[in-house]
């Protein structure tokens, strides 16, 4: 699966306002809401639903990313946003150091395999110091957007 496949490029977010994990997780469910991929008079469900989801466990994975996830009925196929953080954000990850670039994927309820397909997409890349360096360089949607359709034709792989 490719990124083009599941992430949503007009939601995301090259700076993000909020600067704690519930707050950026709250306006990159919000921007997704935004860009029509919730379904109306979903977002609060879905912000409360990521948080419990990350309370559970921290989806900080070191390095300077984080990838919350939850699967939620409000949405009918795999959709994902990119927000980046220029001041760094605590998110309780694995290494102790904050967190500049954030996944946030949704996925529903009763499609497990497609939510596979995505997380692996997702950490197939970011297992790339190179990757990683690029999406925390990226300063606006088209470099993002840009950096991810690279991504899909394997120029990091």
């Amino acid at each position: 699966m490719k990124f083009a496949d599941f992430v949503c490029f007009e939601a995301a977010i090259p700076e993000l306002q909020a600067r704690d994990r519930d707050g950026v997780m709250a306006e990159l469910v919000s921007s997704l809401d935004k860009a029509g991929k919730l379904g109306k008079g979903n977002r609060k469900e879905v912000i409360r639903a990521v948080t419990k989801r990350e309370n559970e466990a921290s989806t900080g994975m070191g390095r300077g990313i984080a990838v919350p996830h939850v699967k939620h009925k409000a949405v009918k196929d795999v959709v994902a946003v990119i927000g980046q953080c220029s001041a760094g954000i605590d998110f309780s990850s694995l290494d102790k150091q904050p967190v500049y670039s954030v996944i946030l994927l949704i996925s529903p309820v009763d499609n497990a395999d497609k939510h596979l397909q995505a997380m692996e997409s997702i950490f197939k890349h970011l297992q790339h110091e190179k990757f990683r360096k690029f999406l925390r360089q990226c300063r606006s949607i088209s470099q993002i957007e840009d950096l991810l359709r690279e991504a899909d034709e394997s120029v990091f792989v």
